[in-house]
């Protein structure tokens, strides 16, 4: 399996909160090391499991394929029959550069479609072994440097999507859990085309323009799309 993962792709963030401005907390700037990998793991298989469905609505989750991460990485814990893979994702989906890397707080349930699952879930799949190794956010980086010049990193396919619309997600200490949305990502597209970005638009964009001024080596964009309402189907505060 090669790749790395992109920090919005997962980071939503992550991927998602990088577009906005932040008010870094005096904790968030001392997460400078990786916690306790029991920090990042969850009591039990089964509250793991739950959590992974509440990514997307229970008519996509409940026949969805759930991984959950133990010590040695992420393992299917229950198999699906609707290409869709639900699993939570931990803050080493965040960029190299995030303060955040390593937040033993983040929590971000995910839902990729099968595109997705095929080519944007293997990279973050790598990057939770490299974690789990010990490998250095640098050597992660100049590993990503690498498959990028060699042509071995995995780009996503055309309809690549997910689903993150859980109250329970945790992304930036500052943001909380955010806002339901959906992910698209493209393979080194331009925010422009969606317009994205751009005042009063709908549309937020996380890519590699952003990722290059960061210093971060992932040639991919990712696309937010907010929705009204949570996986349970209650409104947002922002749905209302």
């Amino acid at each position: 399996m090669r790749g790395a993962a992109a920090g919005a792709l997962f980071s939503l963030t992550v991927l998602l909160g990088s577009t906005q401005s932040r008010v870094r907390s005096a904790e968030s700037a001392s997460l400078s090391t990786m916690a306790p990998l029991t920090s990042y793991l969850e009591a039990s298989d089964a509250e793991e499991i739950a959590l992974a469905r509440t990514a997307a609505p229970p008519s996509i989750s409940a026949h969805a394929e759930i991984l959950t991460l133990s010590r040695t990485g992420y393992k299917t814990a229950i198999k699906g029959n609707n290409g869709f893979v639900c699993l939570v994702q931990r803050s080493w989906a965040m960029g190299f550069a995030d303060s955040e890397f390593w937040n033993p707080k983040f929590r971000a349930p995910v839902c990729n479609n099968r595109a997705a699952a095929r080519t944007v879930l293997p990279p973050y799949i790598e990057r939770t072994k490299w974690v789990l190794a010990g490998i250095s956010i640098a050597e992660m980086a100049a590993r990503t440097r690498a498959e990028l010049s060699s042509g071995s990193f995995i780009l996503p396919d055309a309809g690549a999507m997910s689903y993150m619309m859980s109250k329970r997600t945790h992304l930036h200490d500052a943001d909380g859990h955010w806002r339901p949305h959906l992910m698209f990502y493209l393979a080194n597209g331009d925010a422009s085309a969606w317009g994205a970005n751009l005042k009063d638009s709908p549309i937020m964009a996380d890519g590699s323009t952003i990722f290059a001024q960061k210093g971060t080596p992932e040639p991919m964009i990712t696309f937010f799309v907010p929705v009204a309402k949570w996986s349970d189907g209650t409104l947002s505060e922002e749905g209302h």
